[in-house]
């Protein structure tokens, strides 16, 4: 062994891999984490935006699943308040659906399963008193308000990846592990990054690579044991905005799946999601007619105003890297994580099928105490009242930070304040620190993005390319003409070489 030895190393960026990176980062261990592209730039930014229990997985009986991810909410909310917030979420009672008997038993249980401090209760609405009913139907009469959170999914990896970097992790993107060698005692990673391949060494190897689980376990492993991925497509739609207020819907459908319709990027409203099986010969994820088709139907069903398919100004599809349980239809596939931990044929690695955003702490977790023994570390839960960088301030408190910024920054536009602080948190004031006049803040591209923050985001959250900024650590491409997108490609291209390595955090 070398004095470059890491103790773990990771494949795959996205949550479950920057998890384990910033909680094995956070006790000590030297840790690399290597993924082929973005941060985020396949599953985990591709998700629902929810921190929640997963009402509907009541109904198949995956109560620990449920138990775990409600009491993970407010320890998400607690740790990054700028990213996550509290949302309430109508739910109609609708004839022929689910009877209001069994709505109301499974949110009373949803309500007590995990357990609360911050979110409110469940409530009965009347539809056709309360403001949230006027978008809907007016069949529709009875229905219930209940708790779950909203996340800015892409940058919740992001930040996570830049807290495992500050506190030592050796974190590459667009670095592709290309082969693997596994030894008695160690690991040999062959890594192609900018053109050049390095092999780096480690104790102990994590495969967190989401839907290439399997293609990855190929590089080391090539028996003709069966594949244990199942992978299920799921897409949304973003249309105009479809009502006003800060509430979301939950549907029925008529197949027994459910659908959301989500506040949006202000004057947007997501509707998602889908479930179609999906391979790796179709290519990248992208939206089919027939799902378009059925989003649209199934929101049609529940609001007064239909929505069509020329209502739609963006959509986005990804991959769910669901264990294979052999569950009949991709609805019921387990979304749980299941680990796969081999320790017997050398050096010791783990595999992760499964998981969901909610429950990325709790599955770093469980996966740094599987390895505990081979890492020599002890299991505590070191991340469950640690923030996450822009975090430390009160889930209540996020108006008071943006009042005293604005205060702090008066020459700003507030509506700019807010969405900074939204995207940063108290980083916020760092990143505005040198900010005298409005020109501190460099070339303007549109839609309140300025150059100080595509800087910002390249020095301390890997971005690497305009698509990394545009669509995954803000959604400001939704905003944008394709000129002003395209002025922020050129920017890149002007300074930002084609080689350049990860940037070093300060």
């Amino acid at each position: 062994m070398t004095a470059a030895m890491y103790d773990l190393a990771i494949i795959g960026g996205g949550i479950n891999g920057v998890g384990i990176a910033r909680d094995a980062a956070g006790r000590g261990l030297k840790v690399l984490l290597v993924e082929r592209d973005d941060l985020a730039s396949h599953t985990s930014s591709a998700s629902t935006k929810l921190v929640h229990g997963g009402l509907r997985y009541l109904e198949h009986y995956e109560f620990n699943l449920v138990r775990k991810a409600l009491k993970e909410r407010e320890v998400l909310l607690r740790a990054a308040p700028h990213i996550i917030w509290p949302m309430r979420f109508v739910l109609p009672v609708d004839r022929g659906m689910r009877p209001a008997w069994l709505l109301r038993l499974g949110l009373f249980l949803y309500d007590h399963l995990g357990g609360r401090d911050i979110l409110p209760a469940t409530k009965s609405i009347n539809l056709r008193q309360d403001p949230r009913g006027d978008p809907l139907q007016k069949r529709l009469k009875k229905g219930f308000a209940y708790s779950d959170c909203w996340v800015e999914d892409a940058r919740l990896v992001s930040l996570t990846a830049r807290d495992a970097a500050e506190r030592g992790a050796d974190i590459r993107t667009r670095a592709e592990c290309t082969g693997l060698d596994r030894g008695a005692d160690h690991w040999n990673l062959h890594i192609r990054q900018n053109g050049e391949t390095k092999t780096e060494e480690a104790r102990v190897l994590v495969n967190a690579a989401g839907p290439w689980v399997d293609p990855v376990t190929s590089l080391y492993d090539r028996s003709s044991n069966a594949a244990k991925l199942r992978l299920v497509k799921g897409s949304h739609i973003v249309v105009k905005r479809k009502y006003e207020g800060d509430h979301s819907y939950i549907f029925q459908n008529r197949d027994g799946r459910i659908i959301f319709a989500i506040p949006y990027e202000g004057d947007h409203t997501l509707i998602g999601t889908t479930d179609e099986p999906w391979s790796y010969a179709e290519g990248p994820a992208r939206i089919s007619t027939g799902e378009i088709a059925y989003l649209c139907e199934a929101a049609s069903e529940y609001f007064e105003t239909p929505v069509t398919p020329d209502d739609i100004e963006w959509t986005y599809s990804g991959v769910r890297p669901l264990f294979d349980d052999h569950s009949r239809s991709a609805a019921t596939v387990t979304r749980d994580f299941v680990f796969d931990y081999d320790n017997t044929g050398g050096a010791p690695v783990l595999s992760i099928f499964g998981g969901k955003i909610t429950t990325y702490r709790v599955l770093a977790l469980q996966a740094i105490r599987t390895l505990s023994d081979a890492l020599n570390i002890d299991g505590d839960d070191w991340t469950k009242k640690a923030h996450l960088p822009g975090g430390d301030f009160a889930p209540d408190g996020f108006e008071a930070l943006v009042d005293q910024y604005a205060g702090r920054w008066p020459f700003l536009d507030r509506s700019l304040v807010h969405r900074l602080v939204r995207a940063y948190g108290t980083d916020t004031a760092t990143l505005l620190g040198g900010v005298e006049t409005v020109a501190d803040m460099g070339a303007a591209f549109g839609a309140g993005l300025y150059e100080i923050e595509l800087r910002w985001l390249i020095d301390r959250e890997f971005a690497r390319g305009a698509e990394d900024i545009l669509w995954r650590r803000s959604k400001l491409g939704l905003h944008m003409s394709h000129a002003e997108r395209q002025a922020v490609a050129l920017w890149f291209d002007r300074n930002l070489p084609p080689a350049a390595t990860n940037p070093e955090l300060s």
